[in-house]
């Protein structure tokens, strides 16, 4: 079947790696078989993905001569720890992979993450490929390298940066997506808007119910635009020194909500979403926002059925576990808020007084 396809570059010099965007491009072998070093390749993915995509990506690579290795893993954000990372050792062992073997992730953003993680640590480094399955981790976690797994302390704390060699991203796979995944998905969309791109922000109000209802133009255009701008971040900052952290926006009150009501209760970008919101609510403590662009937020958060709520943990359970963030320097949270939308910001400099109110809420 025809496909429209768009590509875009991750410019990072010699490990640039190019995003196609597009329908039915699972079955495209022609699109993979550049990116190999040798044909053979392990495809990881779980038990939900697998059966609906795994034969769709397999076989044409079969047909063209590569040796496939399927290793199916449970599936869940709570499978997402060193167990099942060494479920992938195991078969990549097993079938005496090697360095030349190609570990490509099938599935959402948690496949992504811990084949990502295999590829960088199994033989000191293994080539990979991302096709990611779900909204989520075609605009977010695929894109810039970021690989890792959970701890029961702290969400995402083991990890690598390792860049793939190609993010292949079939906008059909998201037809058979659970409303409350899209959803979840459309979060980080969202967050683009927020961060650093006032236009697309402004596009996504205009467009937010096309884009639930999975519009072939709008969907291909909310994730080409939310890449663009991933990948424009990446290049300028690949290891988060700086303008990276921005992409963080909601994420350290959100891995705390994940963390507290056990991983995969809430989904990700349902905790993102509520984090972004408080976010938004110290922000305009802080007198960086005002009521009607916290309305704003509020609004496109709701028309994507997202929480803009968290849970009521506690102001002291909350600041224990946002202490286990990425982000944090002497012993300092640092938080990604707003200066309006469209322009973001990392700090640890506000009152902590503001922060607690804004968790009490």
């Amino acid at each position: 079947m025809a496909s429209t396809m768009q590509t875009l570059e991750v410019s990072l010099g010699d490990r640039s790696y190019p995003i196609h965007i597009g329908q039915h491009l699972l079955s495209q072998a022609e699109l993979i078989l550049p990116h190999l070093k040798r044909k053979q390749v392990a495809i990881v993915s779980n038990t939900t993905v697998a059966p609906l995509y795994m034969a769709q990506l397999a076989e044409p690579l079969r047909m063209a001569g590569v040796k496939v290795i399927e290793i199916i893993l449970p599936d869940g954000e709570a499978y997402k720890n060193t167990e099942t990372l060494n479920l992938i050792y195991d078969a990549l062992l097993q079938n005496r992979c090697e360095r030349s073997t190609t570990l490509i992730a099938l599935g959402g953003g948690v496949i992504g993450d811990m084949t990502g993680y295999a590829a960088a640590t199994y033989l000191r480094g293994v080539p990979f490929i991302q096709i990611p399955t779900t909204l989520l981790s075609q605009v977010d976690s695929s894109v810039g390298g970021k690989t890792g797994i959970n701890h029961p302390l702290g969400k995402n704390m083991i990890g690598a940066f390792y860049q793939p060699q190609l993010v292949l991203a079939d906008t059909e796979t998201l037809k058979t997506l659970p409303a409350r995944e899209l959803s979840a998905g459309v979060a980080e969309v969202i967050k683009y808007g927020l961060i650093r791109d006032v236009k697309f922000f402004d596009w996504l109000e205009s467009n937010i119910v096309k884009l639930m209802a999975l519009d072939t133009a709008v969907t291909s255009e909310a994730i080409y635009r939310s890449c663009q701008n991933k990948a424009d971040v990446v290049a300028a900052d690949e290891h988060e020194t700086g303008e990276r952290a921005t992409l963080n926006l909601g994420h350290t009150f959100g891995h705390a909500v994940e963390n507290a009501m056990g991983y995969g209760v809430w989904l990700h970008g349902e905790a993102v979403a509520a984090g972004t919101i408080m976010a938004a609510d110290l922000s305009k403590r802080l007198g960086w926002l005002n009521d009607a662009e916290v309305a704003r937020i509020s609004k496109i958060f709701k028309a994507a059925n997202l929480p803009i709520e968290a849970p009521k943990l506690g102001v002291d359970k909350y600041i224990d576990l946002m202490g286990l963030d990425k982000k944090v320097v002497d012993g300092k949270i640092r938080l990604v808020l707003q200066q309006g939308i469209g322009k973001s910001v990392v700090t640890s400099d506000y009152p902590a007084e503001a922060l607690r109110q804004t968790l009490s809420l």
